[in-house]
C-alpha cells in the first residue's frame, strides 16, 4: 500500500511535468508557463486534471499494476477541494498607471500658484472698492460706484450711463448721457444710504458732501476695520485652498513631503505680502476718515 502511494505521488509529479511541457507549446504559453507548482496543482485540479480521467482500479488488478481505488478517490477529493476560482490567473493584478511627467507636475504647480495669486489680487481690488464707497468728507467719484439705476427696465451702474466728476473737494457732478434718465438717477440717490441730497437742474445733478461729525467718523472707522478683516479672512481661505491642492499632489506621489513644505513656505510669504497690502490700504482710509 505504501509503495502504491509513493507510486501515485510520483505519477502525479510526472503528470505535472507533462502538462507544463504541453502548456508551454500552446497559445496559453504566456499565461501558464510562469505558474508556480502550487498554482499548477490548482490548475490541474480543474477538468484537465489527469486524475479525473484515470480509470478506477478493477478488482483483478494488483496494487503494483494500478493505483488502488481508495487512493484514486483520495486524489480526486484533493483535486475537487482545491478547485480554482473562476478568476483566471493574474486577472486580479492592479493595472499599470502612467506616471506624470516632470513637465505635467510643474504645470500643475504653476496653475495652483497662478490661481492663488489671481484670487488674492481680486481680493485686494474688492477691499479697495469697498473702501472707496465710504465717504470721508472729500468728494470722490468712487463714492457712487455701488449706485445702480433702473434704466429701461434693467438695473445698470450709474457710472455706465453718466459722467461723474468733482468740481471741488466737497461736491460731485453727475452728467447723464441721456437726459431722460435724470429723474431715475435722482430717485436712486435719494433712496440710497449716501446721506446726500441731489440738486437736479435739468441738465445735471450736483451732490454736496456734508462734513462728517466726530462720532460718524469713528463709526465709519469701525466699518472700514471690519471690511479689512474680511479681506484678510478671504486671503487665508485662498491660502488654505492652495495648501489642499499641494496635499493632493503629495498623496498622488507627484510631490515629496519636502517639496510641499517648500511650496507651503513660499505660499505663506505670498499671503503675508498681501496681508500687508490690506493693512496699508486700511491705514490710508482710516487716516482719511479721521482727518477733519
Amino acid at each position: 500500500m505504501v509503495m502504491a502511494l509513493w507510486s501515485g505521488i510520483a505519477n502525479w509529479q510526472r503528470k505535472k511535468k507533462e502538462w507544463r511541457k504541453l502548456l508551454s507549446t500552446t497559445q496559453h504559453h504566456q499565461r501558464y508557463t510562469s505558474l508556480s507548482d502550487g498554482n499548477l496543482d490548482l490548475f490541474l485540479s480543474d477538468s484537465l486534471c489527469p486524475l479525473h480521467h484515470l480509470p478506477k482500479a478493477k478488482p483483478s488488478q494488483s496494487p503494483s499494476s494500478s493505483l488502488p481505488a481508495a487512493l484514486l478517490r483520495l486524489f480526486r477529493k484533493l483535486c475537487n477541494s482545491q478547485a480554482p476560482s473562476q478568476t483566471p490567473p493574474f486577472q486580479g493584478r492592479t493595472p499599470l498607471v502612467r506616471a506624470a511627467t516632470i513637465e505635467e507636475i510643474e504645470a500643475e504647480k504653476a496653475a495652483i500658484e497662478k490661481d492663488a495669486k489671481s484670487r488674492m489680487d481680486r481680493t485686494i481690488d474688492n477691499v479697495r472698492t469697498n473702501f472707496s464707497s465710504i465717504r470721508t468728507g472729500r468728494a470722490n467719484p468712487a463714492m457712487l460706484d455701488k449706485i445702480e439705476v433702473e434704466y429701461y427696465g434693467s438695473p445698470v451702474s450709474l457710472k455706465s450711463i453718466a459722467q461723474i466728476s468733482t468740481p471741488d473737494a466737497s461736491s460731485l457732478l453727475v452728467q447723464p448721457y441721456d437726459k431722460s434718465s435724470l429723474k431715475a438717477i435722482e430717485k436712486t440717490i435719494v433712496s440710497s444710504d449716501l446721506g446726500m441730497t441731489p440738486n437736479n437742474d435739468g441738465e445735471s445733478i450736483q451732490l454736496r458732501i456734508p462734513q462728517l461729525t466726530s462720532d460718524r467718523r469713528k463709526e465709519l472707522s469701525k466699518i472700514v476695520a471690519k471690511q479689512a478683516e474680511e479681506g484678510k479672512v478671504a486671503l487665508r481661505n485662498i491660502r488654505r485652498d492652495a495648501l489642499k491642492a499641494y496635499d493632493k499632489l503629495e498623496k498622488e506621489k507627484k510631490l515629496s513631503e519636502d517639496n510641499v513644505k517648500d511650496l507651503s513656505s513660499d505660499l505663506q510669504k505670498l499671503t503675508d505680502e498681501y496681508m500687508k497690502k490690506v493693512d496699508t490700504i486700511f491705514k490710508q482710509k482710516e487716516k482719511e476718515l479721521l482727518t477733519v
